[in-house]
């Protein structure tokens, strides 16, 4: 299927198409993982779109892109969807240089008004006529951003359609208020914007009428349609808590997952829970992504200590800094990548003001099958430029349960990395670390160099060290800032060489441990450029951060030294 026959199909075809459609995304999703939900809830609201309109000519931005599967099989790249999400695949976004079908390109939500205005300026003062289309919901209108762009839009007033896909839904359930059941009328036109409906999301035959009769309008118009995400699969249409909005490969008839296990986000969220049983005070924050930072379990022990944002890193964390100044203690559960979006928050607010926050960067480091836009491997180098800020990684759960205890026991903005994947479970009794300690073990009897490293990769080298009967000196540099003056100093003394082993962007502590010694270092990290989708073991390889990489490099400089 692609878009130069669609025109050509009667309604009762397009209905078997859309059945079609429905019935391969749920079989295919099965076999890669993806983002199942959403794109179940769009399928005729696609269909629609593409009958009407007519791409790549007329633009379609799909808010972060994760609704785009039907918008890809009817662009011609059905035969693709094998490779979704995999080295060298089809992306689970909307991607530039996949098609010419996809104008625009994101990962994170509310940014698809701001860049339909900018194309339509850009078709306007070029005197185009084409149309630009924004399909924004699944949460998205819970962003600020979004509302910054509808208010421009309207004083703008330039030809473009927004398609205001409600599903009163974000990830999970949705608990921020537009999109709780505000999003009408007097809500569009109070901007300036024009507006139609509400209309059934997946009655075909009233979206084309629809679509057909806006086509050409002259300003900005609002089409409302009112859809059910997960339609289609029942396990999908009932699921209150996100837990088909983006899966792994699964059993369709049982819709049980082929893999899973105790994830880092879990043992955070269990170790918060018993901390919270003991101090009143704690709370946890989530902006939408209660699902995935294992959270539920904390809502429902202390449903008033827990607070949903909704898409909104930056309103999370001030909020969560004004908590903290009022004398409450806040953990915020963040994924790395959206932490970007609350740059300012972090520095101007919980930094500036020095304010005893918890963050728990949750999918630091590589994620994989998400890709570009979703690499946890900034926030090292964003974070450790800000006075007062905390840095920290633990290496296992058990130093995990300790960084998070020792973080509600002092005053600062504390905030603790940790990556996607298995962990395994521990209860360990909490005990606070020293701020800024690091640790260190040697492997062997006559170490040849020392490897500053940290995350589980401290203990991933250690064994690979053991295996090779090679002998080094492996640093568990477990806090970033503030980072072991004295243990650098006296590794600064020793005769051996230094590598530090970053997991994250060159820059990141190897660029702190540079300002504290003099002795040249050599540094394993991602360069500077993004790392694109692939599972994690092949684009360790492929960035030459595996640990094989690490062995090599220390043998080479062994042998230079002897």
């Amino acid at each position: 299927m692609n878009t130069n026959n669609i025109q050509s199909l009667s309604l009762d075809e397009l209905e078997k198409l859309a059945a079609s459609i429905r019935a391969f995304l749920i079989q295919s999703i099965s076999q890669t993982g993806g983002h199942l939900s959403s794109n179940l809830g769009v399928v005729e609201l696609t269909i629609a779109l593409h009958y009407v309109f007519h791409s790549p000519q007329d633009q379609m931005i799909f808010d972060v892109g994760h609704q785009s599967y039907t918008h890809k099989i009817l662009t011609g790249r059905m035969d693709q969807f094998s490779t979704l999400r995999q080295k060298d695949g089809l992306s689970g976004f909307q991607k530039r240089k996949e098609s010419i079908h996809d104008p625009w390109e994101a990962g994170h939500s509310s940014t698809s008004l701001s860049a339909a205005l900018g194309l339509a300026i850009a078709r306007d003062m070029q005197h185009k006529d084409h149309q630009v289309i924004a399909i924004i919901g699944d949460g998205a209108l819970s962003g600020g951003m979004a509302f910054e762009a509808l208010q421009d839009i309207g004083s703008k007033q330039r030809k473009m359609i927004i398609v205001c896909n409600d599903n009163r839904m974000s990830i999970s359930e949705n608990n921020a208020g537009f999109e709780k059941g505000f999003l009408d009328r007097s809500l569009f036109e109070s901007c300036g914007l024009d507006y139609v409906g509400p209309l059934n999301g997946h009655d075909l035959k009233a979206l084309i009428q629809t679509f057909e009769s806006i086509k050409d309008h002259q300003g900005p118009i609002v089409v409302h349609v009112l859809t059910q995400k997960g339609k289609g699969y029942p396990l999908a249409e009932i699921d209150m808590e996100g837990n088909w909005h983006g899966v792994g490969p699964f059993d369709v008839a049982s819709g049980k997952m082929k893999k899973s296990g105790y994830s880092w986000s879990a043992l955070m969220a269990d170790a918060l829970m018993e901390l919270a049983q003991k101090n009143e005070k704690i709370v946890a924050i989530t902006p939408a992504m209660a699902q995935g930072s294992k959270l539920y379990g904390f809502q429902k022990a202390f449903p008033d200590r827990f607070f949903d944002c909704g898409i909104a890193e930056q309103h999370a964390i001030t909020m969560a800094s004004a908590m903290a100044q009022g004398g409450i203690r806040p953990f915020v559960s963040v994924y790395s990548s959206f932490l970007q979006r609350a740059f300012d928050s972090l520095l101007h607010d919980a930094s500036r003001m020095d304010l005893p926050i918890v963050i728990g960067v949750d999918r630091a480091g590589l994620v994989g099958a998400d890709g570009e836009t979703h690499q946890g491997v900034f926030d090292i180098r964003m974070m450790e430029m800000m006075p007062h800020m905390i840095l920290s990684q633990p290496k296992d759960g058990k130093e995990a349960r300790n960084l998070l205890y020792t973080a509600f026991c002092q005053d600062h903005p504390f905030a603790i990395r940790y990556p996607r994947g298995g962990v395994e479970k521990t209860d360990t009794a909490f005990e606070r670390i020293p701020i800024g300690s690091w640790t260190k073990e040697i492997v062997g009897s006559h170490p040849v160099c020392i490897v500053i490293t940290y995350g589980p990769k401290v203990d991933v080298l250690i064994q690979k060290a053991k295996e090779e009967n090679l002998s080094l000196v492996v640093v568990n540099a477990r806090f970033f800032k503030p980072v072991d003056q004295n243990m650098l100093a006296a590794l600064d003394r020793m005769d051996l060489p230094i590598l530090v082993w970053e997991t994250d962007q060159i820059g990141s502590l190897s660029d702190v441990i540079r300002r504290t010694i003099w002795k040249p270092i050599t540094v394993i990290g991602i360069g500077d450029h993004f790392v694109e989708q692939g599972d994690i073991p092949s684009l360790e390889k492929e960035e030459h951060i595996d640990v094989d990489t690490v062995i090599r490099v220390v043998k080479k400089r062994k042998t230079s030294i002897l």
